[in-house]
C-alpha cells in the first residue's frame, strides 16, 4: 500500500499543531482575563469552524487565497506564497479549521486558575509573560495536552477543506482522508480499510493516551 497520503497527514497534523500552539496560548490568555467589549466577537470567530460546513471555509479560502483575488495576488507577488493546491495552503487552512480544538480548553484552563496566583506572581516581581508561561502554563498541563490531541486529531481527520484549498495532488496535498475518498470510488475497499484503520488505530492511541494521563491512571499504575 502507498504510505505518502499518511504520512503526509501525520505531517499536516504535526505542524498544525505546533503553530498552533504557539498562536493559541496568546489568544487564549486574552479571551479568559480581558473584559474588552470585543470579546463575544472574538470567541464567536474562533468558534466559527465548530459549526460552518467545512466546504463553505474551504470555499471562501479558495476564493480569498486564489492569485486572481487582490489578497491572494500580493501573498503570491511579494511574499512568494501559493497558498492554493499547496501544502502551504493546507496548513493555513488547518490552523483556522482547527483553532477552536486548541484555543477553547486553554482558554477554560487559564479561566479556572484563582486568580491569587497570578497576584502572587506579581508581587513577587514577575512580569505577566513570566507569569504566563512559568507559573500559569504549568498549572494547566492537563488542558494543554487536550488542546494539543484535539487539534492534532481534528486536522487528521479533515476533508472538505483540504479538498476545497489542496485539490488532490500526489506527494503534495493528498492526505489519508482524501486518498480514502478516492479508493471509495475506485471500488477499491481493500484500500480504502488500510487508510481507514490506520487512521482509526492511530486516533484511538493518541486520545487513550490523554485520558490515561489526564485521569491519573498511569500514575496509579506505577505506584
Amino acid at each position: 500500500m502507498n504510505w505518502e497520503p499518511l504520512l503526509l497527514t501525520l505531517k499536516l497534523a504535526g505542524v498544525t499543531t505546533l503553530l498552533l500552539l504557539v498562536l493559541s496560548i496568546p489568544l487564549a490568555s486574552w479571551l479568559a482575563t480581558t473584559k474588552s467589549r470585543f470579546k463575544p466577537v472574538m470567541e464567536t470567530l474562533v468558534s466559527m469552524p465548530l459549526v460552518l460546513p467545512p466546504t463553505v471555509l474551504g470555499f471562501y479560502f479558495l476564493i480569498v487565497f486564489s492569485p486572481n483575488n487582490a489578497f491572494g495576488n500580493w501573498l503570491d507577488e511579494w511574499l512568494g506564497l501559493k497558498l492554493i493546491f499547496s501544502f502551504s495552503g493546507l496548513v493555513v487552512a488547518s490552523i483556522i479549521y482547527s483553532l477552536p480544538f486548541m484555543v477553547h480548553p486553554i482558554q477554560a484552563g487559564l479561566s479556572s486558575i484563582s486568580p491569587s496566583l497570578k497576584e502572587a506572581a506579581y508581587v513577587m516581581g514577575k512580569s505577566k509573560l513570566t507569569t504566563l508561561i512559568k507559573v500559569l502554563l504549568p498549572t494547566i498541563k492537563p488542558s494543554l495536552l487536550t488542546g494539543i490531541v484535539l487539534a492534532f486529531a481534528h486536522t487528521v481527520g479533515e476533508f472538505g477543506v483540504v479538498l476545497m484549498i489542496g485539490g488532490n495532488i500526489p506527494g503534495k496535498t493528498k492526505v489519508a482522508s482524501i486518498a480514502i475518498y478516492d479508493e471509495v470510488e475506485a471500488l477499491n475497499y481493500a484500500g480504502a480499510n488500510f487508510y481507514s484503520t490506520v487512521l482509526f488505530v492511530i486516533t484511538f492511541c493518541i486520545l487513550l493516551a490523554v485520558y490515561l494521563i489526564n485521569g491519573g491512571y498511569l500514575k496509579r499504575f506505577w505506584k
